[in-house]
């Protein structure tokens, strides 16, 4: 490697700043775009369940109403449905739950530790390697 002047390296400086700045400013936005797509994705699974709740309701309903006017077996179709969307809703949320816990922090932390680490390395303490 050729050795160069002062000058030459101090003239690289803004150019190598302005590299390190688009080099964080890329992981923060993919960073956020993963934190953004599991949050999503947890707020889909919650929203289906929340739908099956709403049409929980009107099943419960009917198999009330069978039950009480018909002592004969199609109230038990009803409360079978009811079971099965029961069990579908709370599979549906714990998904969800498990989406949102892949979020963890909502702060970027692989970027405050590369930038933490580039103020070290700018600073001249810390290890570092170029």
């Amino acid at each position: 490697m050729a050795s160069r002047s002062l000058v030459e390296l101090v003239s690289e400086l803004p150019q190598l700043f302005i590299g390190l700045l688009k080099a964080e400013l890329n992981q923060l936005k993919a960073e956020l775009s993963v934190k953004a797509k599991n949050a999503a994705f947890g707020a889909a699974m919650f929203g289906a369940a929340l739908v099956i709740v709403l049409l929980l309701v009107p099943v419960l309903v009917t198999a009330a109403i069978l039950a009480f006017c018909l002592i004969v077996p199609p109230w038990a179709a009803a409360l079978i449905v009811a079971g099965i969307m029961v069990v579908v809703i709370a599979v549906l949320v714990i998904i969800g739950i498990t989406f949102f816990k892949r979020i963890g922090s909502a702060a970027p932390e692989q970027t405050i530790t590369s930038v933490k680490s580039d103020v070290d390395a700018v600073r001249g303490v810390g290890d570092y390697d170029f």
